[in-house]
């Protein structure tokens, strides 16, 4: 027996409703979303625990204090997806300075200076791709050996003093705004980077393999794509970002020191995995790993603005990081499906 026409209707009715209200709940749930947020809540916090943190100068200054690191995070990104990590890249970093202190020394100018210090960078990175790729060693023990590698041979050649002799105008590019605006030079370069990165990511056929490689390598060659080389483009490619970032840093403080950029790896790889990219790989988005970083940046700065020693402050990244790790696998299983019949 058929249906009363009116009940039917009524019934489609209430399943549209439902699934509209499961589809707006699976958007709040999503954690670019949530990242929004939280980020949103950061700036009221912070407003009004201290009348400076609002300050338009403040705001484009303290972006100095982050944006080599994000501009590290980028490639770090791909890095995860893929199924990887890197924990040398701050390593590499200082390598990439110490070489650009001793150009310095020989007196090098400011462009010649930039060379020196991508090239380090992109020769270091491509060294750990090389290993990693060409004999199979996990990319962690790799990456553990090189970062003791790199910042070993910085602290041979530097011991205990420190290279402060560069060229005036090379201090633009660490400490530079556009034109006459309070627009620093580092942050546009960053935007510029993310732009590119998220293109490459969610717009190209290498960011498709890259997703297929971190979901499942194995497959992912079967298929014809070229796991191994992709690999290595990758890490030669944060090996290229360090070396930039260690332009930006070196620039920024005028000086190069063996210690330069220590510790930076836990905060890297906080900013990627906050910023939604899944850690065993395979899932992520340049837009999570954006918001991330201001967030991170903005918390610091904020802390720092009431006195917050700087330990407590790694207490925060750590937890971070762990919260990081958990709440997406949490999410997933308090999902609401699309199951109507």
């Amino acid at each position: 027996m058929n249906k009363p026409k009116a009940l039917v209707n009524k019934k489609n009715i209430f399943d549209l409703e439902k699934i509209r209200k499961i589809n707006l709940l699976n958007i709040l749930l999503k954690w670019e979303i949530i990242l929004f947020f939280i980020f949103i809540a950061i700036i009221i916090v912070n407003s009004n625990l201290s009348p400076y943190f609002l300050d338009y100068n403040n705001l484009m200054n303290t972006t100095f204090n982050f944006i080599e690191k994000a501009i590290i995070a980028l490639p770090m990104m791909l890095v995860i997806i893929c199924g990887d990590i890197d924990i040398s890249a701050a390593s590499i970093l200082a390598l990439s300075s110490v070489f650009m202190g001793l150009a310095s020394r020989a007196g090098v100018g400011t462009f010649g200076l930039i060379a020196v210090g991508l090239f380090t960078g992109l020769a270091a990175g491509f060294l750990n791709g090389f290993i990693i790729t060409k004999f199979g060693i996990p990319a962690i023990a790799v990456t553990l050996g090189s970062m003791s590698l790199f910042r070993g041979i910085a602290y041979v050649i530097l011991g205990d003093k420190a290279f402060t002799k560069y060229p005036k105008s090379f201090a633009y590019f660490g400490q530079g705004y556009i034109g006459n605006t309070m627009i620093p030079f580092e942050l546009v370069l960053f935007i510029v980077l993310a732009i590119i990165f998220g293109i490459v990511l969610h717009k190209t056929t290498l960011g498709r393999k890259i997703f297929a490689i971190g979901n499942n390598s194995i497959a992912a060659n079967f298929s014809g794509v070229a796991v191994n080389k992709i690999r290595l483009i990758i890490f030669t490619v944060i090996g290229f970002c360090s070396g930039l970032a260690s332009i930006l840093l070196t620039s920024r403080i005028g000086s190069t020191r063996p210690n330069i950029a220590d510790g930076w790896e836990l905060e890297i790889i906080t900013t990627v995995v906050l910023g939604g990219v899944v850690i065993t790989g395979g899932q992520g988005n340049i837009f999570g790993v954006i918001i991330s970083v201001f967030i991170i940046g903005f918390l610091k700065f904020g802390m720092g603005l009431i006195n917050i020693p700087g330990k407590v402050m790694n207490i925060v990244l750590g937890f971070l990081l762990i919260i990081a790790i958990m709440l997406p696998e949490l999410l997933k299983r308090i999902k609401p499906k699309n199951n109507i019949k």
